[in-house]
C-alpha cells in the first residue's frame, strides 16, 4: 500500500493498466475523500486509465466531526484563514509530490478538481507548484487571497471554474471576481455559471468537467 501524507480514498484505473493520469479530488467543507470519489465513479469509464486519489483534508471539521475541513471557516479575519490555508496548502503540495513519485506520472498528467473549499486549496496549490500540472477544475469556490496568490504564481495550467448562480455559501459573484484576476494575471480561464443551482455540483457540471478533463488529458 502507498503511503501518503494524507489519508486517501483510492479508485484504480477501470482498464486495471499502470495509471497514466492521475486525478486529485479534493473535497469541501465538512466532507471527505469517500464523498468526493461519487465523481470519480461517473468519471472513470471515459478515462479508463486514470487514477482518482480522493484525499481527507488534514483536519477534522469544527462543525462536522464526521467530516474534514482543509482550514477552519470559523475565522473572519482574512490573513487568519491564510495563514491556515498555507498549512493545508503545504500538505497538499506533499500529496502532489508523493502522487508523482508513487506513480511515476509526469506532471503533465496529474489534474485537480476541486468542491467548495477544496477548489479553493486546487487553485492556490496548482497556481503555486514551480512543476506545472496539466489542469485544475473548481466548483463552488473562489480565490483565497489575490494579494498573496499573486506573488506566489508559478505555473499557469489550464482552469474550469464553475458556479450555481444560486449559492448561498459562496457567493456566485466569487467566480467572476476570479475570472477577472486570472485572466489579469495571463492564465486561460474557461468558466460557467449555471442557472437555478445552488451549492453543489449539477449533473450538467459533471460532464462539462469530464469533457474538459479528456480535452487536456488525453
Amino acid at each position: 500500500m502507498t503511503n501518503y501524507i494524507l489519508d486517501v480514498t483510492s479508485i484504480d484505473p477501470l482498464s486495471k493498466n499502470k495509471p497514466r493520469q492521475a486525478i486529485i479530488l479534493c473535497h469541501g467543507y465538512g466532507g471527505d475523500g469517500k464523498d468526493i470519489s461519487t465523481l470519480a465513479i461517473s468519471w472513470q469509464r471515459f478515462l479508463p486509465d486514470a487514477i482518482f486519489l480522493c484525499p481527507n483534508a488534514p483536519e477534522v471539521c469544527s462543525d462536522n466531526p464526521q467530516g474534514y475541513q482543509w482550514f477552519d471557516l470559523r475565522s473572519e479575519r482574512e490573513e487568519i484563514i491564510l495563514e491556515k490555508s498555507l498549512i493545508a496548502e503545504e500538505k497538499l503540495s506533499v500529496f502532489l509530490d508523493q502522487v508523482f513519485n508513487n506513480l511515476q506520472l509526469e506532471f503533465s498528467s496529474l489534474a485537480l478538481v476541486g468542491f467548495s473549499q477544496g477548489c479553493m486549496m486546487s487553485i492556490q496549490t496548482g497556481l503555486k507548484k514551480k512543476k506545472q500540472i496539466n489542469c485544475i477544475i473548481g466548483y463552488s469556490g473562489k480565490v483565497i487571497n489575490q494579494k498573496h496568490l499573486s506573488n506566489n504564481i508559478n505555473s499557469k495550467p489550464k482552469i474550469f471554474l464553475m458556479h450555481g448562480a444560486n449559492d448561498q455559501i459562496v457567493p456566485p459573484t466569487h467566480l467572476l471576481e476570479a475570472k477577472e484576476y486570472l485572466n489579469k494575471h495571463g492564465l486561460k480561464i474557461k468558466t460557467k455559471l449555471f442557472k437555478n443551482c445552488e451549492h453543489k455540483i449539477p449533473v450538467d457540471g459533471l460532464s462539462l468537467g469530464l469533457g474538459f478533463l479528456k480535452k487536456n488529458l488525453l
